[in-house]
C-alpha cells in the first residue's frame, strides 16, 4: 500500500499521454496569451476590493508593504512554477508537478486542493461581478436587483448569467477565450492606469503616517483568538490588526490578490512553444501585476486616512471607490464600476480553464472519472468544462459569498511549497531531461519560497486552518474510495505484474 501512495508518473509518460487520441488539447497559445491570461486572473478584486478592506481593517497604510512580501513569495515560487512547466508541459500545474516528483497520493491532494483554490474562487468572484453588474444598472437609472428570492433561497442571477457565457466561450476553444480575454484586460489595465493617474492628484502625506499603525487592542476590534493570524496566537498577542502582526497579516490576505498567476502553468499543454512561452507568461504576468497592485495600494492609501477605509460594524466594506467618492470624484465610481466588472470577468473565465485543466489531468490520469477527458472537435475537453461550470453556477446561483480568501490561500501557499520543492527533488532524480527554463541558484531559491509561503501559512487565522485541515480529510477519503483503485498508473503497474508472474511481484514504479 505504501509503494501504491508513492508510485510516481515519469515525465515521458506523462507527456506521451497528451497524444492519446480523444483527448489531446490542441496546441494554439502563444506568450502573449500566456501573459493575457496571467494579467486577466490576477487584475481583479484584489484591485477593486481587497486593497481597500485589507488597509482599513488590517495594515494600514503599510498595505502596499503587504503587497510587495506577497509579490515576493510569489515571484520566488514563479520561478519554480516556470522550470516545472518547461520541462513539463502538461496540464494539470502542481497536481501534474507532484506526480512526477511525490507519488501519487500527494499529487491528488494538491488536485484536491486546486479544486478548492479555482473552482470555489471562480463562484465567489462571479458573486462580486453580479453585484458590480447591480452597481451599474443603478447608476444608469435602473433598479434592478440582481438576486431574486425563490421559495427561501435567494438566486443569483447575476453571477449565474455570467457563468453560463464564460463556459459557452471555453466550449468553443481556448484561443477564442483568448482573444475576448485579450479585450477586456485591455479595457481593465486602462480603467486601473487612469484611477492611479488621478488619484495622486489627491494624495495627502499626512495619511501616510503612521505607515504602520500601532497594534489595536482586542477590545478595538479586529481578529482575536481563532479568528486571529496563528503566528500572532503562537506568541501570545492579543490581536494581528495593525502594527507588524497586521501588516504580515495583510500579507497573507493580499496573498489573494495574486492566486491565478499559477493558471499559466496549467495551459502549458495547449501551448506552442511552452519550453520558452510558459516561463515568459508567469514571470511576465507576474511582474505587471505586482507594479499595478502597489501603486493602486499607495494612491488608496495617500487619499483616505486609513481609519476611514475600515469597515463599520454592520456596514459595507470599503472599496477602490471609496477613496475617490470621500474626495469627490464621484466619477471615479462609474469608471472603476465598468474597471471592475471587465475585472471580474476574467478572473471568472481563466479560474475556470484552470480547474478544467487540472480536472481534465485528473480525468486523464484516471483519479476522478474518466469519461470527464475526452475532447471536443474544436480540442477543448467539453464534459469536463460542463460540469466545472454545473458546480460553479450552482454555488455561486445559490450559496451566499463568505470570507473564504483565507482558505482559498492557504491551499494555494501548501501547493506552492510542493512545487517548490519538487524542482529541488528533480534536479536530483533527473538531471539529465531538457529544461526550458532553469530557476536561478537551486536550492536556495526553492527552499526561500518554501519558507515565505510557511510564513505567509503561518499569517492565517486558526479558524482557516481547522477548515482546511477539514477539506483535506475529505480529500483523503474521496481518494480511497475512488481515485487509488481506478488510478491508471495502478492499473497499468497490476497489468505488469500479471504479465511478469510471480517473479515481478513488488516492482512496477513508473520512472
Amino acid at each position: 500500500m505504501r509503494s501504491d501512495l508513492r508510485r510516481t508518473k515519469s515525465i515521458e509518460q506523462s507527456i506521451a499521454d497528451t497524444d492519446e487520441p480523444g483527448s489531446r488539447l490542441r496546441k494554439e497559445l502563444t506568450a502573449w496569451d500566456l501573459i493575457v491570461f496571467g494579467v486577466a486572473v490576477v487584475v481583479g478584486a484584489g484591485i477593486f476590493t481587497l486593497a481597500a478592506r485589507t488597509a482599513g481593517n488590517i495594515a494600514g497604510p503599510s498595505v502596499s508593504l503587504s503587497f510587495v512580501l506577497a509579490a515576493a513569495t510569489c515571484g520566488l515560487a514563479a520561478l519554480c512554477y516556470a522550470e516545472f512547466a518547461s520541462t513539463l508541459p502538461v496540464a494539470g500545474s502542481a497536481y501534474t508537478f507532484s506526480y512526477a516528483t511525490f507519488g501519487e497520493f500527494l499529487a491528488w491532494i494538491i488536485g484536491w486542493d486546486l479544486i478548492l483554490e479555482f473552482a470555489l474562487a471562480a463562484a465567489v468572484v462571479s458573486k462580486g461581478w453580479s453585484d458590480y453588474l447591480r452597481e451599474i444598472f443603478t447608476l444608469v437609472g435602473l433598479d434592478v436587483p440582481t438576486q431574486i428570492s425563490l421559495g427561501g433561497l435567494q438566486f443569483d442571477w447575476g453571477a449565474v448569467l455570467l457563468v453560463v457565457v464564460l463556459i459557452t466561450l471555453l466550449v468553443l476553444g481556448t484561443k477564442l477565450s483568448s482573444r475576448v480575454s485579450q479585450v477586456i484586460t485591455a479595457i481593465k489595465v486602462a480603467v486601473v492606469l487612469l484611477v492611479i493617474v488621478v488619484g495622486f492628484a489627491y494624495v495627502r502625506a499626512e495619511n501616510y503616517t503612521p505607515f504602520i499603525p500601532p497594534a489595536a487592542g482586542s477590545a478595538e476590534g479586529g481578529g482575536s483568538g481563532l479568528d486571529q493570524s496563528l503566528l500572532s496566537l503562537f506568541f501570545g498577542m492579543e490581536t494581528s490588526t495593525y502594527g507588524v502582526f497586521g501588516l504580515l497579516a495583510g500579507a497573507s490576505i493580499v496573498f489573494f490578490a495574486f492566486i491565478g498567476f499559477d493558471v499559466v502553468a496549467t495551459t502549458a499543454e495547449e501551448t506552442r512553444n511552452p519550453q520558452r512561452d510558459v516561463p515568459r507568461g508567469i514571470l511576465g504576468s507576474l511582474a505587471i501585476v505586482t507594479v499595478l497592485y502597489v501603486l493602486v495600494a499607495l494612491v488608496l492609501t495617500g487619499m483616505q486616512p486609513y481609519t476611514e477605509l475600515a469597515t463599520p460594524p454592520g456596514g459595507d466594506d470599503a472599496t477602490l471607490a471609496t477613496a475617490f467618492a470621500a474626495n469627490g470624484v464621484d466619477w471615479a465610481a462609474a469608471v472603476i464600476s465598468v474597471g471592475a466588472l471587465a475585472g471580474l470577468t476574467t478572473v471568472v473565465m481563466v479560474m475556470m480553464i484552470g480547474q478544467v485543466r487540472v480536472l481534465f489531468a485528473m480525468s486523464r490520469d484516471g483519479l476522478v472519472p474518466k469519461s470527464l477527458s475526452p475532447t471536443g472537435t474544436r480540442g477543448t475537453p467539453v464534459r469536463a468544462t460542463l460540469l466545472v461550470g454545473g458546480v460553479v453556477a450552482v454555488i455561486a446561483g445559490f450559496f451566499p459569498a463568505g470570507a473564504l480568501e483565507e482558505m482559498v490561500n492557504v491551499g494555494t501557499l501548501f501547493a506552492f511549497i510542493l512545487v517548490s520543492a519538487g524542482v529541488i527533488v528533480l534536479r536530483k532524480t533527473r538531471p539529465d531531461i531538457k529544461r526550458g527554463f532553469r530557476a536561478p541558484l537551486v536550492p536556495l531559491v526553492p527552499i526561500l519560497a518554501i519558507l515565505a509561503c510557511i510564513w505567509l501559512m503561518l499569517n492565517l487565522t486558526a479558524l482557516t486552518w481547522v477548515r482546511f485541515m477539514i477539506w483535506m480529510g475529505l480529500g483523503v477519503l474521496v481518494y480511497f474510495a475512488y481515485g487509488r483503485s481506478h488510478s491508471v498508473l495502478g492499473i497499468r503497474e497490476r497489468e505488469r505484474e500479471r504479465a511478469a508472474g510471480p517473479e515481478g511481484l513488488g516492482g512496477g514504479v513508473d520512472k
